[in-house]
């Protein structure tokens, strides 16, 4: 059974408190309530306005400090509230790596809301077009995400060797062969978003973009990676409205690469998530989208 990768250290709401006393004694006394414990994070809410996101295991240092480096330019120049930085924590006895406090943004995660995620398609381009800005020569590029597509290659075709997962494995592999052989980003490194999916997409209760969270993958690179969420997020006639949104400005191999890299997201969620139904079902969606074209 494949599902999320064991913590390297269990993050205890104990453990946030004492760091909030040994640092933000001035948020010590608010309450705390832990939300997420997703693969890299635990995440508590801390107070109404604000949450606490931790590391729970090795890997996601880096992405911590990631967020913590990028995540107020692109604040700047969202259109929507994204989980802003407002306190960089230290190691401490209590928990060895660097921590933060961020704006709590408030919303419904799309994959539960229930509501027609058709309203959002306007918000979510917007937001697009501001986050995708030639990056500075500083930021990462993650190995997995924004990266030329023949890079995921053997892992993507390992997926698809499971035929019990995935019945349709020819039509998906034909899918990712096309993909492949789309012409290759040649324009700047961009911001990415890097995981860009309706579980870190959040919807007001009308079903319009609310925000956006969980900016762990920002980095640099080919932009299709987040463009992929028009498989992930909508339906057939839905993703053509969004495509819409972004006019002329980007060429058929763009989208032929963001369809690739839905896939990639997609069986990444449907190989790996046997204990989380809710990352199943995001993947399971985005397989059956992909397949619809």
């Amino acid at each position: 059974m494949a599902g999320m990768p064991p913590a390297t250290v269990e993050v205890s709401a104990a453990v946030v408190h004492a760091l909030l006393r040994d640092q933000r004694p001035d948020l010590a006394g608010r309450p705390l309530v832990r939300v997420a414990n997703g693969w890299d994070n635990a995440t508590f809410r801390l107070g109404g306005d604000l949450a606490v996101r931790l590391p729970r295991r090795d890997e996601a240092v880096p992405l911590v400090l990631h967020e913590q480096r990028y995540l107020p330019s692109i604040a700047a120049r969202s259109p929507v509230p994204v989980p802003e930085p407002v306190h960089a924590g230290r190691p401490t006895p209590d928990f060895p790596w660097p921590w933060s406090i961020v704006r709590w943004v408030h919303g419904i995660p799309a994959v539960d809301a229930g509501l027609d995620r058709g309203r959002a398609v306007d918000g979510l381009a917007a937001f697009l077009l501001s986050l995708h800005v030639p990056a500075e020569p500083d930021v990462p590029v993650n190995p997995v995400r924004g990266v030329p597509l023949i890079d995921r290659n053997a892992v993507v075709l390992e997926r698809l060797g499971d035929r019990k997962r995935y019945p349709r494995a020819r039509e998906l592999t034909a899918v990712w062969a096309e993909a492949c052989a789309a012409a290759a980003w040649d324009g700047p490194a961009m911001m990415l978003h890097g995981d860009l999916h309706p579980a870190n997409i959040l919807l007001a209760a009308d079903g319009t973009l609310a925000g956006v969270i969980d900016f762990g993958d920002v980095g640099a690179g080919d932009p299709a990676v987040d463009l992929a969420v028009g498989w992930l997020m909508f339906d057939a006639g839905t993703r053509q409205r969004f495509i819409g949104a972004f006019g002329s400005g980007l060429d058929r191999g763009m989208w032929v690469r963001a369809r690739g890299w839905a896939l990639v997201l997609s069986t990444a969620m449907v190989s790996n998530s046997d204990d989380n139904p809710r990352m199943f079902s995001v993947g399971e969606f985005g397989i059956g989208q992909v397949l619809a074209g």
